[in-house]
């Protein structure tokens, strides 16, 4: 294809040329089949220094493929020393972007060089220089020879044009492929539609991608099939042809270009002598150092690849075989996901490399293997709160008005404190009037005796005994009046603070009491591990408050019948508590654990989830 172009330029610049040159002479020949750059601008200088009279030396300077810079590509005649006046003028030419001319005078003379320089420009976009160092010459001659200098320069030119369309055309046919790739979903739909665009972008019969599975490639897309079968011998043939490049991990193509290096092409040439193509193409597909497969292009009889579609393919198959293989992982089955995923840890476990992967399995199994040996106190942990051991009730005695309240809920009281008192106005004015009576009867029993009158003496002294049980009566409800701590205790509930002057029913609960030197604690166990807690079981208690107290527990008893809290079951376990009784507090809460025995760490802590997944298999086993 290089030459093509080349001998194309050549027909346009002989039918745009101004002068006379002698286009059949062997540089022109030359010229034709040059395939690159440095030979196509070496060949077009000669033909141009030779076509103009007095030419000492020329020299084409034009800008780098891969960077900006400018750099010369072609000097003649070949082994001439540069010239400082030369140089200075392709620089002002490429700095201006115009003709640069040095040594023109109006008495020229022949011995006094004149130095010219010509820009290369497409659409406005400088690509280089053309320079020439001539014997003097008039103005009339400079100007005239600059001239023809610019109709020659349309052969630079049309390279030029050439390799920008070349490098454009090539982005826009990766680009695409990317696009293709990504704009299915699935694997198969896209590498089917990559291995069509390709065959649709390079005339191919077939075009064929295939990925690693195990030790081969396998065909996983056909170009123009979205299905086909896998045990073909064109497959077959197919999948060797892969594998043969692929173990070579270069690209093949046969028949092999007299310029490439020596490779197998034994499964090439089956396949192009069994199914009848022109010219087989093998680029592997690549991610780093791993291959994940091959990409397979079949020119039809009498075609050939050139070194730029080989080119072109390499990059495609660089970028799109990653992408591709990606599609290829997500649309496997999970298992096989799974499968895989674990295969590449093991092969990086006895591998090489893959240190810290290495020392990471060896720590954990150490670390398995020490747990599996060591025992431990396997102690069963549960939410705890405090209890007084006996709670005592303080209710009203009789219907009343609360008049004082000096104790409430937290409060510490001792025995005979005054928890709150009721108004007993109204019986100290009963007992008054009592009293009265009381006077009244006993004189009158006095009178009765003074008469002699037994009989009525004896009615008097019943009215005085009845007189005084009322008062005695009314002077126990005076006491009641004033509720009392029966004993040293905390008061667990009750605050009349807020209710003074409020009505009380008799038999109204108003405080509730705990003492201070008996409490009990409240476990709530799961009931996973409800089977291994026993009677006289010891433990220890971390309370919220007191985090750092060491409070020994001795499991008491064990209640049969569940509680569900938060969806879960448990039961209560109630234990005595022993250690700084003083600084307890009925409502503590805390958590709670109740030494079992010794066992393997690792089963103290596995257990639960070999509980939780044997209960799940059991849930599903028919």
């Amino acid at each position: 294809m290089a030459n093509d172009d080349g001998i194309a330029l050549i027909s346009d610049a002989r039918r745009g040329a101004a002068d006379g040159a002698p286009y059949e002479s062997p540089a022109w020949a030359r010229l034709a089949h040059s395939a690159d750059t440095r030979n196509f601008a070496a060949n077009w200088l000669d033909i141009q220094c030779r076509a103009f009279d007095g030419v000492i030396r020329g020299v084409v300077v034009l800008r780098g493929a891969e960077s900006a810079g400018f750099a010369p590509v072609a000097v003649w005649p070949e082994g001439i020393e540069g010239s400082p006046r030369l140089v200075a003028v392709v620089e002002r030419s490429l700095r201006e972007r115009a003709v640069a001319v040095d040594g023109v005078t109006r008495h020229a003379r022949r011995q006094d060089p004149v130095f010219l320089a010509h820009p290369v420009q497409v659409d406005d976009e400088l690509f280089g220089t053309a320079a020439l160092e001539i014997e003097g010459r008039s103005e009339t001659a400079v100007r005239e020879l600059i001239q023809r200098l610019g109709f020659g320069l349309g052969w630079l030119e049309a390279l030029a044009r050439r390799k920008t369309f070349t490098s454009k055309a090539r982005l826009v046919t990766v680009l695409e492929l990317i696009a293709t790739s990504l704009q299915h979903a699935r694997f198969q739909a896209a590498a089917t539609a990559v291995a069509t665009e390709l065959a649709t972008t390079f005339g191919c019969e077939r075009v064929s991608i295939g990925f690693m599975r195990g030790r081969h490639i396998r065909v996983k897309a056909l170009s123009h099939s979205a299905a086909f079968a896998a045990k073909t011998n064109v497959v077959r043939a197919i999948e060797a042809a892969m594998d043969e490049a692929a173990d070579q991990s270069a690209t093949v193509v046969y028949p092999a270009r007299g310029d490439g290096p020596f490779q197998v092409t034994r499964a090439h040439a089956e396949l192009l002598q069994q199914h009848g193509t022109g010219a087989v193409c093998t680029v592997p597909l690549t991610a780093g150092p791993e291959v994940l497969g091959a990409l397979l292009l079949e020119l039809p009889a009498g075609a050939e690849f050139d070194a730029r579609t080989v080119e072109l393919c390499q990059h495609a198959a660089l970028l799109v075989g990653p992408v591709l293989d990606v599609k290829r992982r997500e649309d496997r089955w999970i298992g096989t996901k799974a499968f895989d995923s674990a295969a590449r840890q093991w092969r990086h476990l006895v591998g090489p490399r893959h240190v810290a992967l290495k020392l990471w399995v060896l720590l954990v199994a150490l670390l398995v293997g020490f747990f599996s040996v060591v025992e431990g106190d396997y102690m069963i942990t549960a939410n705890a709160s405090l209890e007084g051991k006996v709670q005592r009730a303080v209710t009203a005695a009789m219907q009343g008005y609360i008049i004082e309240a000096r104790a409430r809920a937290g409060d510490v009281v001792r025995k005979g404190d005054l928890l709150a008192a009721m108004d007993d106005r109204d019986l100290r004015l009963e007992r008054q009037k009592m009293v009265s009576q009381a006077g009244q009867q006993e004189s009158e029993r006095r009178q009765a005796i003074a008469e002699g009158n037994r009989a009525r003496a004896g009615i008097l002294e019943a009215q005085s005994g009845q007189i005084r049980a009322q008062m005695a009566l009314i002077d126990e409800q005076i006491a009641r009046t004033r509720l009392i701590a029966p004993f040293d205790a905390v008061v667990v509930k009750g605050d009349l603070s807020q209710s003074l002057g409020a009505a009380i029913e008799r038999g109204n609960v108003l405080f509730e009491l705990a003492p201070l030197d008996t409490y009990r604690v409240i476990m709530k166990v799961d009931e996973r591990d409800i089977t291994s807690v026993k009677v006289g079981q010891s433990g220890r208690l971390a309370l919220t408050a007191m985090p750092q107290e060491d409070i020994r527990l001795t499991v008491d008893k064990i209640t049969p019948v569940s509680v569900v809290d938060e969806g879960r079951n448990f039961f209560r376990v109630e234990a005595v508590a022993s250690g700084v009784i003083d600084k307890l507090r009925p409502g503590m809460e805390g958590v709670g654990k109740i030494g079992v025995e010794r066992r393997k760490l690792i089963w103290i802590w596995t257990h639960k989830l070999t509980h939780w997944v044997r209960m799940w298999i059991w849930s599903w086993w028919p």
